[in-house]
């Protein structure tokens, strides 16, 4: 692999600017890939815009930057959010102190123009030039674990599903925003529906991405992902579309649960009302763990989705003291063992299942063979 080092002024890497909402970002004349599909969109925000602007006003080095040369052409492999910083001023997009970049004089204007950017070009392999991408993505903002995916499996299936899933105010966020959180510039959106589609296929997001690289759509992925959301709100939206309890929805792993029970036959009206149950239950600590509980057939092992609070330890102690370390369901079959503490544990009287609360009146020690044949009894 080769790699040097050039310096490339900054009129040359703006000259054929065009960005493209749809087909891309080029500069250098249009030799430059400013925005491959593994690069994020432009987040700097303003203030880190600015200082981009006003370190070349003085004079000041900014930091390397990254390119690969594709035959006649390159693809900017780091050094995205200066890039555009300098294009977009150099366009007139946004103005520095009150002054746009026409608002300059012309010796100001050529200061800028002829600021030279110090940029390494690559040739090489593609698996030269991906380890290459690695080792200087230590530095700097890191990429997300699907933007790192996003390099290596580029290709018109990755242009296409970005369209759906990775764009501000794309298709994926206008539909699941009420349940689904995450910024789609960083490409949240487009891992979590790559992880719940490899899940169904029992396989990685790597190698879903891989035996998907060279398709020339990414219809599959998006057919997968609207079928998860009409499922999600064909069971928890009321008749007036409104999502119940939406700040509980925005981390559950939707399409895991569509795996899993989209078969099963429910009623909305009835899964709605047990779920508002649930959600008032002071007993309830893990609240996300409703949206599957409701799901099941509510075995006692189902519990364990919802993180039922538990009996403290001093409520344990007391009752074990009480009963003189013997469990009543032993006692009542004629056996008259004694229990160390450990090997007892607190069960709920009336079961909570069944409107039991979770307090000293309700709690009795079971030793642990009665505690699990008891159930939801």
């Amino acid at each position: 692999m080769e790699i040097k080092l050039h310096e490339i002024k900054i009129r040359d890497v703006v000259n054929g600017y065009v960005d493209n909402q749809e087909d891309g970002v080029v500069g250098y004349g249009g030799h430059l890939d400013i925005r491959p599909p593994y690069q994020r969109e432009f987040i700097y925000d303003e203030k880190e815009r600015n200082a981009v602007i006003d370190t070349i006003n003085k004079n000041f080095p900014l930091n390397v930057m990254y390119w690969v040369k594709n035959g006649d052409s390159y693809e900017l492999l780091d050094g995205q959010q200066r890039t555009l910083s300098v294009c977009q001023y150099v366009n007139g997009d946004f103005s520095l102190n009150y002054r746009g970049f026409n608002n300059l004089t012309q010796a100001e204007k050529d200061a800028i123009l002829d600021y030279k950017l110090m940029i390494y070009i690559c040739e090489g392999t593609d698996k030269e030039k991906l380890d290459w991408f690695k080792i200087i993505n230590i530095a700097g903002e890191k990429l997300t674990d699907q933007e790192m995916r996003n390099a290596m499996y580029t290709g018109p299936w990755l242009y296409d599903a970005k369209r759906h899933f990775s764009k501000t105010n794309c298709a994926a966020y206008n539909m699941a925003n009420k349940y689904m959180s995450g910024d789609t510039l960083r490409q949240a959106y487009l891992e979590r529906a790559l992880y719940w589609i490899s899940n169904a296929q029992g396989i990685d997001i790597e190698d879903y991405m891989a035996k998907h690289q060279n398709d020339q759509d990414a219809d599959k992925l998006w057919q997968y992902f609207v079928s998860v959301i009409n499922w999600v709100e064909q069971l928890y939206l009321d008749t007036n579309k409104n999502a119940i309890y939406k700040n509980k929805m925005d981390n559950v792993q939707w399409g895991l649960l569509y795996n899993k029970y989209h078969n099963n036959q429910y009623n909305s009206n009835n899964l709605r009302s047990e779920a508002e149950q649930l959600f008032s239950d002071p007993y309830v600590s893990d609240k996300k763990g409703i949206f599957e509980y409701v799901l099941t057939n509510h075995h006692p092992e189902d519990y364990r989705m919802l993180n039922i609070r538990v009996f403290d330890e001093k409520t344990k102690q007391i009752i074990y003291n009480k009963q003189g370390g013997i469990c009543p369901d032993c006692k009542a079959q004629g056996i008259d063992k004694h229990y160390e503490i450990n090997e007892m544990e607190a069960d709920h009287v009336s079961a909570w299942s069944k409107g039991g609360a979770t307090n000293i009146k309700n709690c009795q020690m079971l030793c642990q063979h009665h505690n699990k044949l008891k159930g939801n009894r």
